[in-house]
């Protein structure tokens, strides 16, 4: 039977480093302490931190044959948890393709967090990962399992049952809220556009860096000739679907305020607010990169990020804190704009993930879905949490430049 959620305790280790190594894995339900399943394997010779990174694959691995949503992996190895999030660079190319693995693995599931623990915290991991060791230095194989203390698993503070709460509080909330698309209301029925906040997504015009196909984040890049001709159509177009708007609100990057303003120009000349939320994503290093170049300094870290939105590039920030500010722009605008039009102009990025959760689609989506420059998107958002797409990347308006 398929489980919602899981806790992955993983471990890893050498004699030596390198050296005979091994690791250990173990599943447990977050609610009884129950364990569901345990890996372990001899890996040969290895370094500590190559045989942590298999644990984790492993775990998560039998994570998945179990049928879990989410997965709280928990590592005594600072270095994993760290660079699984996000926040350290993969500087060893050994731990490169492990880490892509890893990331590939945390694609499948719905919400994967990563926690370090103290290694006493870890002991049942730990006790298979030296079991592994022992095979691999042709010891006599000692007892894996180890005494544990009992689990606080029935009290009310307790940590299998604060996260069992936690699992059910987030589902109570989208349902009640309609962020769920399995609980959203599903209709063919066309709902009255007076109803719901309408959102005209608009990705700013033209820059040197979009040209050049380089990674533009958060420098401040101007719009080119060109793309200054593109958000004065654009504004045109934007004028066509909605004479009038409540509000212009804009990443503070200069690229999308003068789109924005031109728009706003048009549509009664309401302020332009800016959004920090909205800002495009930190590229970190790769900054002002172009792919192939990022493709040959940084293959590894490449595609560990492309395997999963939870991975950021060096130094930078992860689709999956991009979609959780941008979430927050989104839930403001329909809670400060019923039955009003908004415009909203940012990047790639954020337009994308705003995208993609309207359709309810996974991260495949992102890398799938084209949006020009200066491309228009429509969509309603309606106070019981529906949504309704009506365009995506409309760029019939820049057909004569």
């Amino acid at each position: 039977m398929a489980v919602r959620a899981v806790v992955v305790e993983a471990d890893g280790g050498s004699r030596g480093n390198p050296g005979p190594a091994g690791y250990g894995a173990v599943v447990r339900d977050p609610e009884t302490g129950e364990v569901l399943a345990e890996r372990s394997e001899s890996i040969g010779t290895a370094t500590n931190n190559v045989a942590e990174y298999r644990g984790l694959i492993a775990g998560l691995e039998a994570a998945a044959e179990l049928g879990a949503a989410e997965v709280e992996a928990r590592m005594d190895s600072k270095l994993v948890v760290e660079q699984m999030c996000g926040r350290w660079q993969i500087k060893h190319p050994g731990l490169r393709p492990l880490a892509a693995q890893a990331a590939g693995l945390v694609g499948r599931f719905t919400a994967v967090r990563f926690t370090w623990i103290p290694r006493e915290r870890n002991k049942h991991a730990d006790a298979l990962a030296n079991a592994a060791m022992d095979a691999a230095a042709g010891r006599p194989p000692t007892a894996a399992r180890v005494a544990e203390p009992p689990r606080e698993v029935a009290g009310p503070d307790s940590p299998g049952r604060a996260a069992a709460r936690e699992v059910a509080a987030r589902a109570a909330t989208a349902k009640a809220t309609g962020t769920d698309p399995a609980t959203t209301p599903a209709s063919w029925e066309p709902r009255p556009t007076e109803e719901g906040t309408r959102l005209i997504l608009v990705r700013h015009g033209e820059t040197e860096r979009t040209v050049q196909k380089r990674y533009s984040g958060r420098g401040d890049v101007p719009l080119t000739a060109r793309g200054r001709a593109q958000a004065r159509a654009t504004a045109a177009r934007v004028a066509a679907l909605a004479p009038s708007v409540a509000a212009v609100v804009s990443s503070p990057l200069s690229r999308c305020t003068a789109t924005a303003e031109a728009i706003a120009a048009v549509v009664g000349n309401p302020p332009v607010r800016p959004d920090d939320d909205l800002i495009e994503c930190d590229f970190g290093i790769w900054e002002g990169r172009t792919f192939a170049e990022v493709r040959d300094g940084w293959p590894g870290e490449l595609d560990a990020w492309l395997a999963s939105t939870r991975i950021a590039p060096p130094e930078g920030e992860s689709f999956t804190a991009v979609a959780a500010r941008t979430g927050r722009a989104v839930d403001r605008l329909r809670s400060a704009y019923p039955g009003e039009t908004v415009v909203v102009v940012s990047h790639v990025s954020p337009i994308k993930l705003v995208l993609r959760d309207a359709l309810a689609a996974g991260d495949a989506f992102l890398h799938r879905l084209y949006l020009d420059t200066a491309g228009v998107s429509v969509l309603d958002l309606y106070p019981d949490g529906g949504v309704a797409v009506r365009s995506v990347n409309d760029t019939a308006h820049l057909s004569g430049l």
